[in-house]
């Protein structure tokens, strides 16, 4: 075919060029190409089919236009055109020669340390014009992937089902690539005149490989900072959906230079359904992946989705047999009774969770919802207005993460169940049959009995933990003091384990209520009477099957889940905010955090020496206030004069059970909720969101290209094949 172009040419000066030499050094217009040949994706790139052959040719327009550009491909050059072709080159060759020269000047400053430790001066060896403007083009490449994550575009473009038969059209990273040259890049402009004509711009393969490696260096931004630390934690999310595959996000809590706790996101990490394997493939990526030192790891905590409690327990579990330090504690962004609620191993409270959100999203996708929930609350408060506005107000906030979510939910549900059965059975054009399907679905699943009961004992249950849970997101000195309280929770809860049946007795009592209210009637659930297969025993009542399969386990679950998140390392860790010296002046300055801080005295400079900063304190001027965080404690001008506390406070402001002070510094989360709500499921990017949640992490582009050409070397030779294959490709005259 080669051969075939260069003779339909009639280019005799051509016959005896190599295939090599026509690919490097000559190109042709895509107008001697009949129409048919030709499929046109984008005004850049002109697609030939794989039999294209030019046909095309005006052999005697020279003939009468000597001038024409058309010349030299049909007779010889004229002495004008020799004289101005040989100029170029000439200029050519002096430029490329002098740049060469500067970056000869240049690495000869460098100086290099050999194996044996002496530093010897090298020349490091300099870069041809041809490897610069290759490092030019990636540099191009990479700053439209940052882009593309910053402003969360994603890769693909339109769906090819989306667009008709016959039309291409290219997907976002292209369509930059082309606005780019369009505006004027000249950098892209010239790789994009030298591409071979068969070869695809830029493939899905490198456009990976490249986010890979961009994803790979903002996050070392980051992890540089938790190593300049020294101490960390992490924390992990709920599990979501990435391009159909469900990821763990991973965050890492740290103080850094200016003594500002920060929670920052680090990436997504692959789930696995084994625990085992995910607790290996977890420490692995941590620790072989991102560099991370386990050993100065302080704290550890997962934010859990229903059913996947008990596999991030197992996680825990093995992280904290290899670094004991690692204290397995609870997240302050998750209140305790919600915790605990979706750790509980039985299958009606999963589903009574997940009902709960979904009514709480549907209200709030839309506001005339509220409005109608606002009316109906309106009527059946109407003798109580205070207990109405407060259950209005907190109808628009997100009251599913609220400490006490199951008496609210209790107290709304005559409300909820009234206004979805209105929605529901209007049949005005009002509301979209989108809203009157989902009303009627979720106003089925609220009036269901199961549903009923497993809230009201959920909201018993939980009850014995609220004021503990609430605490534990309060001021430091509500967190030590809870500290101290949990002795009397469980010993309530395990009074309640020993009256079980005069308990659930008075919980039961409490659903059948509920359920009379709604006009719901009080049975079995229908999927445990088909497993029966008609072999009930006469004996199984309502109110012992309940008793039997959740308030028994339930309370169980709950009292055996706070000793083992509150195990005695965590709560020695809590019992050391004696330091803080607003709680040192609630205690009167009577404080023992020498013992307590105990399990971290090989952290400590000296720690026999921290009754140095309790003098401070409890001899400090009349006028002078107690500071009341650990915030406002590293803060002090004085605190590294006290070396044994900073380092401590430093440890105990990362643990994750730490609310962080400045909301400022707790943006990972919260961009990592925007992303997820903000980007539909199928067009996630792991790569993509790193770039998009951390868009303020500076970047060094340069980085990013050597280790692009580090790792991929056979990707940056110039790849120009004039070959034509399938799909080959050439360019257009302006």
């Amino acid at each position: 075919r080669c051969q075939r172009w260069v003779e339909n040419c009639r280019r005799a000066d051509l016959e005896d060029k190599t295939p090599d030499q026509l690919n490097k050094h000559y190109r042709l217009c895509a107008k001697h190409f009949e129409t048919s040949m030709i499929c046109r994706s984008s005004p850049y790139r002109t697609v030939l089919r794989d039999n294209a052959v030019p046909t095309i040719f005006d052999l005697t327009s020279h003939l009468n236009n000597p001038h024409s550009r058309h010349r030299k491909r049909i007779k010889e050059l004229s002495e004008d055109e020799l004289r101005t072709l040989k100029q170029q080159k000439i200029d050519e060759a002096f430029e490329r020669e002098q740049a060469t020269q500067e970056l000869n000047e240049s690495n000869e400053q460098n100086t290099v340390s050999e194996e044996g430790g002496e530093e010897q001066e090298e020349k490091a060896v300099p870069l041809t014009l041809e490897e610069r403007e290759n490092k030019d083009y990636l540099k191009s490449l990479f700053e439209i992937l940052i882009l593309m994550g910053k402003q969360n575009i994603p890769l693909d473009g339109h769906n090819v089902d989306e667009l008709p038969e016959g039309i291409f059209t290219s997907d976002n990273f292209q369509a930059l690539l082309e606005y780019r040259i369009n505006a004027g890049d000249e950098v892209l402009r010239k790789r994009f005149e030298m591409t071979a004509v068969n070869l695809e711009y830029c493939s899905k393969t490198q456009q990976k490989q490249m986010l890979e490696i961009c994803e790979s260096c903002v996050r070392e931004e980051t992890l540089r900072e938790v190593r300049d630390s020294h101490f960390f934690s992490i924390v992990t999310d709920e599990v979501v959906d990435i391009a159909g595959e469900e990821h763990l996000p991973v965050l890492v809590r740290f103080v850094d230079d200016s003594h500002n706790l920060r929670e920052e996101f680090v990436g997504f990490l692959p789930y696995e359904a084994d625990p085992e394997i995910l607790a290996v493939n977890f420490h692995t990526t941590i620790t072989e992946k991102w560099g991370l030192n386990m050993e100065y790891c302080r704290g550890q905590a997962y934010i859990i989705s229903s059913g996947f409690a008990s596999k991030m327990k197992v996680v825990a579990t093995r992280l904290l047999e290899k670094y004991p330090q690692a204290v397995y504690t609870l997240c302050s962004s998750c209140a305790l009774n919600v915790w605990l609620a979706k750790s509980v191993p039985v299958v009606g409270v999963s589903i009574a969770l997940g009902t709960m959100e979904e009514v709480c999203c549907l209200f709030h996708q839309s506001p005339q919802l509220l409005v109608e929930l606002d009316n109906t609350i309106s009527v059946l408060f109407q003798n109580n207005e205070e207990k109405g506005n407060e259950l209005k107000e907190i109808c628009r906030s997100q009251w599913t993460g609220r400490h006490d979510t199951f008496e609210v939910l209790v107290d709304l549900m005559q409300a909820l169940v009234l206004c979805l059965d209105t929605v529901s059975s209007d049949s005005s054009v009002r509301w979209n049959n989108f809203i009157i399907g989902r009303a009627f679905v979720l106003s089925s699943a609220l009036t269901d009995f199961d549903f009923i009961v497993t809230v009201v004992i959920l909201k018993n249950v939980l009850s014995f933990t609220r004021a503990f849970g609430k605490n534990l997101q309060g001021q430091t000195s509500d967190v030590f003091f809870a500290a101290s309280s949990l002795t009397a929770v469980l010993h309530s809860l395990n009074e309640v384990m020993e009256n079980i049946e005069v308990y659930h007795e008075f919980w039961f009592e409490e659903a059948t209520n509920l359920a009379t209210k709604l006009d719901v009637q009080i049975k079995l659930p229908g999927k445990f009477l088909r497993a029966q297969q008609g072999n009930l025993d006469s004996e199984v009542t309502s109110e012992n099957y309940y008793k039997e399969i959740l308030s028994v386990p339930t309370v169980e679950h709950i009292i055996q889940e706070l000793k083992d998140i509150f195990s005695e390392q965590h709560l020695k860790a809590l019992k050391c905010l004696s330091l803080v010296p607003s709680v040192m002046g609630q205690l009167k300055f009577n404080t023992s955090e020498e013992h307590h801080a105990d399990m971290y005295k090989n952290d400590l400079p000296n720690p026999d020496t921290l009754h140095c900063w309790r003098i401070k304190w409890k001899h400090r001027g009349k006028d002078i206030e107690l500071p009341a965080t650990i915030y406002e404690a590293l803060h002090l001008p004085d605190i590294k004069f006290f070396p044994n506390v900073y380092v401590l406070l430093k440890v105990l402001s990362i643990l994750p059970v730490m609310k962080v002070e400045n909301e400022k510094y707790e943006i990972g989360r919260k961009r990592l909720k925007a992303y997820l709500k903000n980007t539909l499921t199928e067009q996630r990017s792991s790569n993509l969101a790193l770039l998009n949640i951390n868009f303020d992490i500076k970047h060094d582009l340069d980085l990013m290209v050597d280790t692009y050409i580090k790792l991929y070397p056979e990707k940056v030779e110039f790849q120009e094949d004039f070959i034509p294959s399938n799909n080959s490709e050439v360019k257009e005259d302006a």
